[in-house]
């Protein structure tokens, strides 16, 4: 049987017409409720979820004013503000059915209705109904995940001072629109801090655009960011803004801004200072309103003092600096993490909540992590998955023999690019990941050691 109409309510006082709708509807509805006396009317609507309600606007207390409609109406809506009511009303009320609409009635129908004429209106206000729930509920669902991502540092993990630095200084930093450049080495966090300027920012509502320059072409660049017009080259085959459009009142972050060329930086630079756009293709301005948040993993001071990078362009990018150290530094930090790590991925893929034991603790505390946070998620990710206990064990955790032995500076294989990326490792681990001290002590220069560093992705 076909029950499109769903569940179905009808409050009328003529029993006549409340005998006709249940004939008429009772092959179409799942449920019919019929109901003479308005008073119940919070009863049924606590027990049972209506499609639809039919309700009429004058009843015998009260027979041609509708004031008694209106309240029920109103009553209904109070319950159930996603209630979809339809007012019965007779023949010549329609001004009254009309002030029902704009107090939040869905449609009315007159007496004597036309049958198919009442059934598809019950069906097309039964699908409003539906329509607004599944709103409803995509609401509930934004809402808990903006709470979620609403809770201050609820991503960034960290307790020791390096950390607690960081966190001080995006808390003073994030209500301002001051342009904020994040350095730190692959790994580290630096698209979470942007977020978390954001997400404490004046800009919350608005929308945050992470671009990865280190991805983006020569060829690309201004179709990218500044957009281009229908026909500027071959493929523009509509209009098309660029990230600084679509970041428009939200924050625009620009993810490795040390990879481009020094043309590039030039005509960003003009963007930053005009604050205006001008898409491929167009000789027409268009202002632009963001909050400019860049990072690197590059040495940009450095990249500075050898022209690589555009001075002027770094004080227009730097007004706040934030540095992330790398996780060999914050080794009080790694069992914050390594729990933080072993409630999400337990969690996603529906294991029970992992844990480590103190040798386990112990072995991660010890690994210099080369991949810094990334890559102890991603080791924990892979435990989680392969491992059949909830308890992992240091076997779980599998690190090259290299790199457990670079304590003892023992070569497993004499391939000099291993070898020289060991020494490195060793020496930046000695000095606690001071660059200028491992550069003197490798008899290299500050540049050449962050050259070697980007070579290997250390």
């Amino acid at each position: 049987m076909n029950h499109s109409l769903g569940k179905v309510l009808i409050v009328d006082d003529d029993e006549d017409v409340l005998l006709a709708a249940r004939l008429l509807l009772k092959k179409h509805a799942a449920l019919i409720h019929t109901e003479k006396n308005p008073d119940t009317i919070p009863m049924l609507l606590k027990n049972e979820s209506y499609d639809v309600i039919l309700l009429d606007m004058n009843f015998t207390k009260d027979v041609t004013s509708g004031r008694e409609g209106f309240h029920w109406l109103n009553e209904i809506l109070t319950i159930d503000p996603s209630a979809v009511v339809i007012l019965i009303t007779a023949y010549g009320d329609v001004s009254l059915a009309v002030r029902g609409i704009k107090e939040g009635a869905t449609d009315f129908v007159m007496k004597p209705w036309q049958n198919e004429k009442l059934i598809a209106t019950i069906s097309t206000a039964g699908k409003l109904r539906q329509s607004r729930l599944a709103l409803d509920d995509m609401r509930s669902l934004q809402e808990q995940l903006s709470a979620d991502l609403d809770q201050p540092f609820s991503e960034l993990v960290g307790g020791c001072a390096a950390m607690q630095q960081v966190f001080a200084t995006i808390s003073k930093v994030a209500a301002t629109d001051a342009n904020v450049l994040i350095l730190g080495d692959n790994g580290t966090g630096k698209e979470l801090v942007a977020r978390e300027l954001h997400r404490q920012s004046e800009r919350s509502e608005e929308v945050f655009i992470s671009v990865d320059m280190g991805a983006i072409s020569e060829t690309l660049f201004e179709s990218e960011l500044f957009g281009h017009t229908k026909g500027a080259f071959t493929g523009a085959k509509e209009d098309r803004p660029g990230r600084f459009e679509i970041a428009d009142g939200g924050t625009l972050f620009l993810d490795e801004i040390g990879n481009l060329s020094l043309p590039l930086q030039a005509k960003l630079l003009t963007v930053i200072q005009n604050r205006k756009v001008t898409r491929v293709g167009s000789n027409k301005s268009r202002d632009i309103d963001i909050r400019l948040i860049c990072a690197t993993n590059m040495p940009i001071h450095q990249m500075v003092s050898s022209r690589e990078f555009r001075q002027d362009l770094l004080y227009r990018i730097n007004t706040v600096e934030i540095n992330l150290p790398p996780l060999h530094e914050r080794q009080d930090d790694i069992p914050m993490l390594v729990d933080h790590f072993l409630k999400i991925y337990s969690q996603k893929y529906r294991k029970p909540q992992a844990r480590v034991n103190a040798s386990t603790l112990k072995k991660l505390q010890k690994y210099h992590w080369p991949g810094n946070i990334r890559e102890l998620q991603h080791a924990i990710e892979r435990a989680i998955i392969m491992s059949d206990s909830q308890m992992l064990q240091p076997s779980d955790f599998f690190f090259s023999e290299s790199e457990q032995q670079e304590d003892g500076l023992i070569f497993d294989n004499y391939n000099l690019e291993e070898v020289e990326k060991l020494v490195i490792r060793k020496a930046i681990a000695k000095h606690a990941g001071n660059i200028s001290q491992a550069a003197r002590e490798l008899g290299l220069t500050r540049a050449s050691l962050y050259r070697r560093l980007e070579k290997y992705g250390l």
